[in-house]
């Protein structure tokens, strides 16, 4: 048994080269073309689910907003896969690393302002700025509204990392009880492992949820700017 709780959160390496490119590329391979005549249930399957999220996200936004529907809908589907990644034995999570969070929210967000600077110049200015602030307040709030506008990618990169490590990490301690109990008394290992398919269930919620909390707060800076 593995004692080191952060073991599972380590990237994989072979020969000192780390894998975590083809992990992350792995789920790819579970999405199927729909180049055939007839679909079959998995595919359809797949086109409900799109054409559902995309009603969802895109209702609200403009001409341009709609132009990002198929950055979205690849953004959504990459982490929720990885996410589910995760979950499936000696798995390793890509998005437990907040490295690779930030580099998926700090281009979108990044892209997003600078849209609204170029399209909607006064309005995304006037952010900074609420309609009549006094005078002695007006630094003050520039300043503050600044670290809240930078601060939005963190947030969105810590609390994807923050919600798939704390589901790992007690999934990873009740397994250690379960297998300390089993050891002592038989029978009151049976009340853990009923606690861990729960809590396996629950996290399935969670990785598809944080996708979705993920690729929503994206599209909501999108609409803000567009």
């Amino acid at each position: 048994m593995n004692q080191n709780l952060f073991a599972s959160f380590d990237i994989p390496m072979i020969l000192g080269i780390p894998l975590v490119a083809l992990i992350i590329m792995f789920p790819a391979t579970l999405i199927t073309p729909t180049n055939n005549l007839a679909n079959n249930r998995y595919s359809s399957l797949q086109q409900w689910l799109i054409q559902l999220i995309l009603k969802q996200m895109m209702i609200t936004h403009s001409t341009k907003g709609r132009t990002w529907s198929l950055m979205l809908m690849a953004l959504i589907t990459f982490i929720a896969l990885n996410n589910l990644l995760g979950l499936t034995p000696y798995a390793f999570t890509p998005t437990t690393q907040l490295s690779m969070n930030l580099g998926m929210a700090i281009p979108l967000w990044a892209a997003t302002v600078l849209m609204g600077l170029r399209f909607k110049t006064k309005s995304t200015l006037a952010h900074f700025l609420p309609q009549g602030t006094p005078a002695p307040l007006i630094p003050m709030l520039i300043i503050i509204e600044t670290i809240s506008l930078f601060i939005q990618p963190v947030a969105l990169a810590v609390r994807l990392t923050a919600n798939i490590t704390a589901g790992h990490l007690l999934m990873h301690l009740l397994g250690d009880t379960t297998l300390t109990l089993m050891s002592i008394y038989l029978s009151s290992s049976t009340i853990t492992i009923i606690i861990i398919i729960l809590l396996i269930t629950l996290e399935l919620g969670v990785a598809l949820i944080q996708a979705y909390v993920f690729t929503l707060l994206v599209s909501l800076y999108l609409h803000d700017n567009s």
